[in-house]
């Protein structure tokens, strides 16, 4: 599911842009932006694994509250732009395939992805059910590489050498017009949401694999955590706890997932949608200034019909896979960092209403004009945004008060409404005394970091080293000085 986060709408506009502009030499960028995604992912399932909290509740644990309160405010702001840009693109190509149906309706028919997330995902089910779900999605995702298989046949008179040197670094990338793109192409590629995502979804594995092995502790009527695993009425106050032995088969298999979905889908389809660009449109006179609709013409004039058609599909499937998971993440989003008690359904609803209204606006006010500008400026603010999202994340992830484990079975973490204590089998008094001092969240994830199991053995260690803490800190730099040089540029109007 995390895989779907990043061949989203939004890229159709950064990586036709590219291609239309500089032919193939913006791949470099394509194959750096995934990279830097596999390793901030790489990040985020880590936390997940290992604290038991995704990225919002983290920030809600860990950071003074009105830090907390900001970065809730930013997510919730790209959450709904990249939401926006899932619904123009589903609206666009629902009007590109069946002209009978206006953008405005198309806009308002992207709320039924959010039916099918009602019906079919249930996050407190089994493994199983949620496979089932995923499965579904991952339906979809085919659905769009077909496509775009379907799209790299049709090209002719373009060699694969010259295909490949496009991964190789490129002197225009020191070009404004080239480092705008960039930045466009790493906003739309790395999603802040789907950190969230990822941080979040990983519980459902480390619970099956302790029900499996039979390290859960004997206590009846427990329900698992995590952002989205709750029903909304917290009737339950345990809050589930992995083994050591979860966490690290859940960090073994999640990652190896994340680096191999990552490498074949989403970047075999960002790099074919800017391959398809390249080919077909560099040279073409206006092509660089083509909105979705130009390009699906101009596709079906220098390719064919068939061409046209194929790209109006890939661009369906893409925003309906994509808004699932959006809708998702703006759940974990809104309940691990303000603990929302609405129900599910109603959290759904709500995420994916705000998204839809400004684009049923912006629809009948200016048209497939104002909807071209609204998808643009979605992946700029993206972009601006990763850098305040992704430091909470490689700050938790290499202090130890964070990334620490307690061996042995897993246990749940016991809260009330002002206190929290903890029962690992026999209540563990010491446990007890020291979280009943300390409020909320924090106090039963303090508990649960600083305390020794009853066999004496100490807490295992997680963080990370010295040199992938280095590294996160590069991949933050780099990311901040293309946003600045970014919004540096827009505000020349270059």
């Amino acid at each position: 599911m995390v895989a779907v986060a990043y061949i989203d709408p939004g890229n159709y506009a950064t990586d036709v842009a590219a291609g239309a502009s500089y032919r193939f030499r913006l791949l470099f960028i394509v194959l750096l932006s995934n990279i830097f995604a596999i390793f901030l992912q790489s990040l985020a399932i880590k936390l997940g694994t290992v604290s038991g909290l995704n990225l919002a509740e983290a920030c809600r644990a860990f950071l003074p509250r009105w830090i907390n309160y900001a970065l809730y405010f930013m997510a919730e702001a790209t959450i709904i732009a990249t939401d926006i840009a899932e619904v123009i693109g589903t609206a666009i190509a629902l009007n590109l395939l069946v002209p009978q149906i206006p953008l405005v309706a198309g806009c308002a028919l992207s709320i039924l992805e959010v039916m099918a997330i009602l019906f079919f995902y249930n996050p407190n089910g089994t493994m199983r059910g949620l496979r089932v779900f995923e499965f579904s999605v991952m339906i979809l995702v085919l659905a769009v590489v077909v496509c775009f298989c379907v799209q790299l046949s049709l090209i002719q008179d373009t060699s694969v050498d010259e295909v490949f040197k496009g991964y190789l670094p490129s002197a225009v990338l020191i070009e404004q017009r080239a480092l705008y793109q960039a930045c466009g192409i790493l906003g739309a590629t790395v999603m802040p949401h789907s950190l969230y995502l990822g941080s979040g979804i990983v519980q459902a594995r480390l619970f099956d694999f302790d029900s499996k092995s039979g390290l859960l502790p004997p206590l009846p009527h427990l329900q698992s955590a995590a952002s989205s695993t709750n029903d909304g009425s917290h009737s339950s106050n345990k809050t589930y706890m992995p083994s050591l032995a979860a966490i690290r088969h859940s960090l073994k298999y999640s990652v190896a997932e994340l680096v191999i979905s990552l490498f074949t889908f989403a970047l075999f389809v960002n790099s074919a949608i800017l391959i398809v660009a390249g080919a077909s449109l560099f040279g073409t006179p206006r092509a660089e200034e083509a909105d979705l609709f130009g390009i699906h013409a101009l596709l079906s004039s220098s390719i064919g019909p068939v061409a046209g058609t194929v790209f109006a599909l890939a661009l369906l499937f893409s925003g309906m896979s994509a808004g699932i998971v959006c809708t998702i993440a703006g759940q974990m989003v809104s309940e691990g960092a303000l603990n929302w008690t609405m129900k599910p359904w109603l959290r759904r609803l709500i995420t994916r209403s705000i998204s839809i209204l400004p684009s049923i606006v912006i629809a009948a006010a200016v048209g497939r004009e104002g909807l071209d500008a609204a998808l643009n400026g979605s992946q700029v603010a993206l972009s601006v945004v990763l850098p305040f999202v992704t430091a909470p994340l490689i700050y938790f992830t290499s202090v130890n008060k964070y990334m620490t484990v307690r061996p042995g079975m897993a246990r749940y973490v016991v809260h009330g409404g002002w206190g929290d204590d903890e029962e690992t089998g026999p209540r563990d008094l010491d446990a007890g005394s020291e979280a009943s001092s300390t409020r909320g969240l924090l106090g039963r994830v303090q508990s649960w970091l600083r305390v020794n199991d009853s066999a004496g053995r100490m807490d295992i260690r997680m963080a990370n080293s010295w040199w992938v803490a280095g590294l996160g800190i590069f991949v933050w730099v780099i990311i901040t000085v293309m946003d600045v040089a970014n919004l540096v540029l827009l505000a020349k109007g270059t």
